[in-house]
């Protein structure tokens, strides 16, 4: 039987992400609300749509991994949360 998931997190972490879920999910909740708070404290505290950017995103992460999403949906979600962070750090860096 040939292999049907070439998603770029089957590739990255492995095929078997469910039964690697309870890592992941720890790993995403530090990682994400760590950034999140660390580019709030920064300078998103000052400008409200940085600021309801942050917590839309990173809220969406931490609802789904509370409602037991997939995981691919998780890590999407999570890449999302982490791309619109750090480039709202680099928008406050300068």
């Amino acid at each position: 039987m040939t292999d049907t998931d070439t998603s770029i997190w089957g590739r990255l972490l492995g095929k078997d992400l469910e039964n690697n879920r309870f890592g992941i999910i720890s790993v995403i909740v530090i990682f994400v609300g760590c950034l999140g708070g660390l580019t709030v404290g920064v300078g998103a505290i000052h400008h409200t749509w940085q600021l309801f950017l942050i917590v839309f995103s990173t809220m969406a992460t931490l609802s789904f991994l509370i409602a037991v999403a997939p995981v691919k949906q998780i890590l999407n979600l999570a890449a999302i949360s982490v791309i619109i962070d750090v480039i709202i750090l680099i928008i406050n860096a300068f």
